[in-house]
């Protein structure tokens, strides 16, 4: 039995999947991830792309961070792929409990998705720090400059930035749903982000699934592991 058998043997026999995701979950989509060959960190600008995503940058180089923000950050012509499609497919039949994703782009929604736990936050939402009232994405792509609120108080993305810890709610809900899983696909990412990556160690079950295109420091916890595209392996079950 190959692994994608092996795979669709596994999925068969499940009723609560959850799946936890990375950027090689949208990259299929056109979506870079940050540290392939070709990704943002190996890109050059005037400052590392670590320290605009960080909270002080934001805090002191806003126009700068926004800058770098719309021109990288925000994706709208990427399109759910394969992978987005196939996990919503599963929900819908009762087979998947939910996702949990460090990706910001909100693909798995536009796919379809409903439960969805978003580590990082997303693009698609934004708020007024001082006010808090929320805007859209499509505010902050036609703003110019620093985006302001009507009290005029500066919007923030609600993403989570270098330095900020994750939302506790969000984390809690993800932990539960990890826990209670009969079977766990991690995919597309190289758990090498903190703490998000040591997530996975919650999972007590039998059908540990790692998708990656390289090799990962999990991959001997794994019960399988198969390396290469998300999209291709998810949609070929």
């Amino acid at each position: 039995m190959n692994d994608i058998d092996k795979l669709r043997q596994i999925v068969d026999g499940s009723s609560r999947i959850v799946f936890f995701g990375g950027a090689g979950v949208s990259t299929e989509s056109g979506i870079p991830d940050f540290r392939s060959v070709d990704g943002l960190y190996n890109q050059h600008y005037d400052y590392p792309p670590e320290e605009i995503l960080s909270h002080t940058f934001f805090m002191r180089r806003t126009e700068e961070f926004y800058r770098f923000y719309r021109d990288k950050m925000i994706c709208l012509s990427a399109k759910p792929n394969k992978a987005h499609l196939k996990l919503a497919q599963w929900e819908r039949e009762g087979k998947l409990l939910s996702v949990i994703t460090q990706n910001i782009d909100g693909l798995h929604q536009a796919a379809g998705s409903k439960r969805v736990h978003e580590l990082h936050g997303s693009v698609m939402r934004n708020y007024c720090m001082k006010c808090g009232r929320s805007y859209d994405v499509e505010y902050i792509l036609n703003s110019s400059g620093v985006p302001t609120c009507n009290c005029g108080g500066i919007i923030k993305p609600d993403v989570v930035l270098y330095e900020e810890p994750l939302n506790d709610e969000t984390v809690t809900q993800a932990l539960r749903d990890i826990r209670s899983a009969d079977t766990l696909i991690v995919a597309g990412t190289s758990l090498t982000v903190y703490p998000a990556a040591s997530y996975i160690r919650y999972y007590s079950g039998n059908n540990m699934v790692l998708i990656n295109r390289d090799a990962t420091q999990y991959d001997h916890i794994a019960d399988l592991v198969i390396h290469d595209k998300v999209g291709e392996v998810l949609d070929s079950i």
